[in-house]
């Protein structure tokens, strides 16, 4: 896999409480299916099989074995441990007690190993057959992002106070750089797609005819300023309040207050014209 298509370093571990026969080989069949489970985009299964070998004295008789138990492998001659999957082998490693091996041998002991192998592989895709579509939602992400160079200030902030605050309340660490790439590291599915939400929050323009959660941040005889996107604030007219006649935009709102507005224009200046009677009766409607 390449880093663009899997952009992840992943370290297996693989703890034997106890062992009859190679927990090496062991740890290739559960790792494998542990980074299955897990959801990572392996291309096969990989199994692993160790062949052992029994000699005579003068080693006029040769007999192979297959999945050497703990004492086959303390009293016999070798450990030949082959990982791979039904295209080929990916890596082996042996261990022997004799000076050496003839061909015919290691010839017997790959033929053994890939007769095994496919075996062990058609009972581990049984129990998973392929990589999980999604990452688990436990697993570490890393996605990267894009903005706008001109959105970069705003996404950090005065001081650094708008990141501090997405990196507090997501736990996710963010890197920006200068052409306006976001990496976005997190430890969890939750906290990724906070932290997404976030920094697109920050990039994001008004859309007319959308519906926001905004805060007021200005009270006038004319209306309510309401921030509808981190530093973007748009004006919902006095009477766009409400259907009725309202006597005062304080009768409906103060500074501070959550509101759901409606963006019915965004002019050439940019300035943004809200709604609150408008989504009022869009989410009537839709309820």
């Amino acid at each position: 896999m390449l880093p663009d298509d899997f952009p992840y370093s992943i370290r297996v571990v693989s703890e034997i409480m106890g062992s009859n026969g190679s927990s090496s080989m062991a740890s290739i069949c559960n790792g494998c299916l542990a980074l299955m489970d897990a959801g990572v985009p392996l291309k096969r299964t990989v199994a692993g099989i160790s062949i052992g070998l029994f000699t005579n004295a003068d080693q006029s008789q040769k007999v192979l074995v297959t999945d050497i138990l703990g004492a086959e492998d303390h009293c016999g001659d070798m450990d030949f441990k082959v990982g791979g999957t039904r295209k080929g082998i990916t890596g082996f490693q042996v261990d022997l007690k004799l000076r050496g091996l003839t061909w015919d041998l290691v010839e017997g002991a790959v033929k053994a190993a890939h007769d095994a192998r496919l075996k062990i592989i058609d009972f581990m895709e049984s129990v998973i057959p392929a990589p999980r579509a999604e990452l688990n939602k436990y697993a570490p992400r890393i996605e990267e992002m894009q903005i706008p160079v001109d959105k970069i200030g705003a996404l950090i902030g005065p001081g650094g106070s708008n990141i501090r605050a997405i990196v507090e309340t997501t736990g996710a660490q963010i890197d920006i750089d200068d052409d306006g790439k976001v990496s976005i590291f997190a430890t969890s599915l939750e906290s990724m797609e906070a932290a997404k939400k976030a920094v697109g929050s920050v990039a994001a323009e008004a859309e007319e005819g959308k519906i926001y959660e905004g805060t007021v941040t200005g009270i006038k005889d004319f209306g309510a300023f309401v921030e509808i996107l981190p530093g973007l604030d748009g004006l919902c007219h006095i009477s766009e309040l409400s259907n009725r006649r309202v006597p005062s935009v304080e009768s409906v709102c103060k500074v501070g207050d959550k509101m759901m507005v409606k963006c019915l224009a965004v002019d050439e200046r940019g300035r943004i014209k809200l709604s609150r009677r408008a989504a009022m009766e869009e989410l009537d409607q839709k309820a």
